[in-house]
């Protein structure tokens, strides 16, 4: 009889692995500033996350200009310089094969912002106030 294996909902371990030396590398190529591109140069880059798939063959990268601003611009060059930040990839990380890079918006940020204007929001604030019954100097007993 054949054994079955539990299907895990997230990435694996060499995943994840393979994930953060690429997140590494491009942080350190764009930091540099190895690449001749005005608008990379001009912006500082965040990347807070790479998502390899299970095949490790393609690296989605998720990327933040600093203050939000040229969101559109940054991408765009991203984009046009996707070959040469591959090459540089592979030379930094040693796998069989060079992933192909994706870069997308970085929503993690929206994310955390909406959050925090709920919890700031004056339904939350009312429902951690403590009612005037309930304290503790009325010793009435």
């Amino acid at each position: 009889m054949a054994k079955r294996f539990e299907q895990t909902t997230g990435p694996s371990q060499r995943q994840q692995r393979v994930a953060e030396l690429i997140r590494h590398a491009l942080a350190e190529v764009l930091s540099r500033g190895d690449l001749q591109d005005d608008v990379l140069t001009r912006n500082v880059i965040t990347i807070p996350e790479v998502r390899m798939s299970p095949d490790l063959k393609l690296a989605t990268a998720y990327v933040m200009p600093l203050g939000g601003r040229d969101e559109e611009a940054v991408l765009k060059a991203l984009e046009k310089n996707k070959k040469l930040l591959r090459q540089e990839v592979a030379r930094r990380v040693n796998l069989k094969f060079a992933p192909d890079l994706r870069f997308r918006r970085d929503e993690s940020f929206d994310e955390a912002a909406r959050i925090d204007a709920l919890l700031r929001s004056e339904r939350v604030a009312r429902d951690t106030v403590k009612p005037a019954a309930d304290s503790p100097d009325d010793d009435s007993e």
